[in-house]
């Protein structure tokens, strides 16, 4: 039985959620005080978080790159912001996935029984393998992105879509190709999700120093190229 560690100030909110994952064997456990989430955390040791960004105490932004530095646990965030920046900063702090309000109890079984197989079942990554594209390096044992000397550590997110780039490097993939491959199915996935994910890795390849890009194309996809140096 999977542990679901459940972070929501609204009460009546938060007991039709428990109650409506608990209908599908999900263990779901409440935080006892919101000024001791992080403690409540290392006790519980979730399979999977699911966190509200307006708290009492805390806010989900902070929460989450706490989560973050302790475990890759799947963090999905949930929030009435819709925003596209604040998508961005969720991602940013490491979470896997970000569900607006108002939402419906079937949309919010869909995105973590799909996060659960993804991360926990039958579609989780086999792979210890290293994938590489001139001198970008993807590390499949500990989920990290090497360019030259430098190297940065991705979500499994980030993962998943870099090596589906990577593996059609110079080619387009679509946007139904990729929300398929990481997220399992193309109903559920707020339109934002993959654009925020795609920024994301925009910035590690920045960050990196690579001549590696993600170029986008309306109606077609994504493509990773690589920039060629001009010379004098």
């Amino acid at each position: 039985m999977y542990k679901i560690l459940l972070i929501e100030d609204d009460p009546q909110l938060c007991q039709l959620m428990k109650e409506s994952l608990e209908r599908y064997e999900y263990k779901v456990h409440l935080p006892e005080h919101f000024s001791k989430i992080e403690e409540t955390f290392v006790r519980i040791k979730p399979d999977l978080v699911l966190l509200d960004i307006n708290l009492p105490y805390y806010d989900g932004y902070y929460l989450c790159r706490s989560f973050r530095k302790q475990s890759n646990v799947p963090i999905l965030m949930i929030s009435a912001r819709s925003h596209e920046m604040d998508q961005i900063m969720a991602i940013e702090l490491g979470a896997d996935d970000y569900i607006s309000k108002p939402f419906t109890f079937e949309m919010l079984q869909s995105k973590v029984k799909a996060t659960i197989r993804r991360v926990y079942g039958e579609y989780a990554s086999k792979d210890t393998s290293i994938l590489s594209v001139g001198s970008l390096s993807l590390n499949a044992n500990d989920m990290t992105l090497t360019y030259g000397l430098k190297k940065v550590e991705l979500s499994k997110t980030e993962y998943k879509l870099m090596k589906k780039l990577m593996e059609h490097h110079g080619e387009f993939v679509s946007r139904e190709e990729l929300i398929e491959e990481v997220w399992d199915s193309i109903t559920f996935v707020d339109d934002n999700t993959l654009t925020v994910n795609i920024t994301r890795i925009r910035h590690l390849l920045s960050e990196l120093g690579s001549m590696f890009s993600v170029k986008s194309k309306r109606g077609v996809g994504y493509r990773l190229s690589e920039s060629v140096p001009i010379s004098d």
